[in-house]
This record gives C-alpha cells, sequence and structure tokens, in this order.
C-alpha cells in the first residue's frame, strides 16, 4: 500500500491506504472519525463484516490524518457495497 504524509503531527507517522468497515449515516460522506473506522485486512474481510441496514460499509480509506480541529479522521477513497 502507498502511504501519505499528509500530517507534520509526530504521533501520526504516515497514513495509507487501507481496507477498513466504515460506519456512516450517509453514503455522501468523504471522510470520517477514525472512532467510526474498523481497518481490516482485506476487502473480502470487509465485505464480509459489513451491513448497510446498521450503516457499516466496506471501504478503501486513506489514513488516519489529523483534521484542523485535531480530530483524527479517515478520508472515503471507495465505498464498495452501496446502492
Amino acid at each position: 500500500m502507498r502511504g501519505y504524509s499528509l500530517d507534520p503531527h509526530p504521533s501520526i507517522k504516515v497514513v495509507t491506504e487501507q481496507y477498513a468497515v466504515v460506519r456512516i449515516p450517509r453514503v455522501k460522506r468523504e471522510r470520517v472519525p477514525a472512532n467510526n473506522v474498523e481497518v481490516v485486512s482485506d476487502l473480502k474481510t470487509a465485505m464480509a463484516q459489513s451491513d448497510p441496514s446498521n450503516h457499516l460499509y466496506a471501504a478503501k480509506v486513506l489514513g488516519p490524518s489529523r483534521s484542523s480541529e485535531g480530530v483524527i479522521l479517515y478520508y472515503i477513497l471507495a465505498l464498495y457495497n452501496h446502492q
């Protein structure tokens, strides 16, 4: 996976593209707080753990990154099982 340096904060070394299950109330979100993201090993695992009826979606995310407000975020690059 590629690494990006989006945050110079010493506790966050490099953000990376990862597969995850994200909890989002609406599909049209661009970023989510870290506590709404469960990073998993691969897309197959993310798809197996997703449950759109409970707002859990398989996704490719970029993160973690610190926002200007100091919140740790993941950016959603792709959602895989929304309608």
